[in-house]
């Protein structure tokens, strides 16, 4: 099964469900919380769900399908949320919901996504004991997301934050959200508990090397690649993985945290960085966390699906490039 086709065709049956769900909703609310939810994006939570439910049991997928579309709600609801708190005012090629609407409503947007996607977990065809374990699967993953966040926004005043709090950070701001799509997707189509538990490791590892790649990319990819400012948390002077070896490795980041970096300055740091061994070691790091999530899926035998969830990991460390 060839990832990219299979990817397209779960976002289109997602893109379309979502319109016709949230599309033709009455009232400023509904409107501001179908916004960003209906600005497209590349829809990866839906399909590792269904592609952990066909993996576990083949023809799952299309009955558990609205906590497919839980876990896109869940997402956008940080999204909403995030763009609040950094001020951000462009979000996948459209204003962000606090920009055309207000932050109160932008509030509140975000808090019916929130609310709808356990409602759709419960629509799903699956043992009522597996959805209410799904449901907990949820709601113990929106609390460590907003952990994350804190974690991170603390992180903006302290200069000697060390790789394993990095770590944690990352994987409860992005890795638990792949974590329950994962495990979620699986428990609903019937699964062991240890297979919802190898689950669960595959997403937070493999949502632990996207966020690590996602650092690396921001400093040495061109902005044309990577669809953001070059090196924006390297002048912002944010706790990245390689800020924080650069630091434990006594190369001293500090001249290069200025607005109007030059490209021949951020080539300048990327050589440095290079020469002492940090972008390596970052590049290691994330290897290790893709062949863990890889292992957690042993226990499945090979199937399409397995596969494909594979493909996922290997491309969170590819893309970009």
């Amino acid at each position: 099964m060839d990832l990219v086709t299979y990817l397209e065709k779960v976002a289109d049956e997602v893109d379309t469900a979502l319109d016709r769900e949230f599309g033709g909703l009455p009232g400023e609310l509904n409107k501001a919380s179908a916004h960003l939810l209906l600005a497209g994006g590349k829809r990866l939570r839906p399909a590792v769900v269904m592609l952990a439910a066909d993996m576990v049991k083949k023809g799952r997928a299309n009955e558990i399908f609205p906590a497919a579309l839980a876990l896109e709600l869940t997402h956008t609801f940080t999204l909403i949320h995030d763009d609040i708190m950094d001020g951000d005012a462009v979000r996948r090629g459209v204003p962000t919901v606090h920009t055309v609407w207000n932050e109160p409503t932008g509030i509140l947007a975000g808090d019916v996504l929130y609310a709808h996607a356990f409602k759709l977990i419960c629509t799903a065809i699956a043992d009522d004991a597996a959805k209410v374990r799904s449901v907990t699967t949820l709601a113990n993953a929106c609390a460590e997301l907003c952990e994350g966040q804190h974690m991170d926004m603390s992180f903006e005043v302290r200069d000697d934050v060390d790789e394993w709090e990095y770590i944690e950070m990352v994987s409860k701001k992005t890795g638990v959200l792949y974590a329950a799509a994962a495990a979620i997707g699986a428990t609903l189509a019937g699964c062991s508990a240890q297979q919802a538990q190898s689950l669960h490791e595959w997403g937070l590892s493999s949502g632990i090397a996207f966020q690590i790649q996602d650092d690396y990319i921001d400093l040495v990819a061109d902005a044309e690649k990577s669809g953001k400012d070059r090196a924006s948390d390297l002048r912002q002077g944010k706790q990245t993985l390689v800020a924080i070896l650069a630091r434990e490795k006594g190369i001293d980041l500090s001249g290069y945290r200025r607005a109007d970096l030059t490209n021949a300055e951020i080539d300048e740091a990327i050589a440095l960085l290079e020469e002492g061994g940090v972008l390596e070691e970052v590049r290691s790091i994330a290897r290790t966390r893709v062949e863990r999530a890889k292992s957690m899926l042993s226990i499945f035998p090979d199937c399409d699906e397995k596969d494909c969830l594979m493909q996922i990991t290997d491309y969170f460390v590819s893309r970009g490039f």
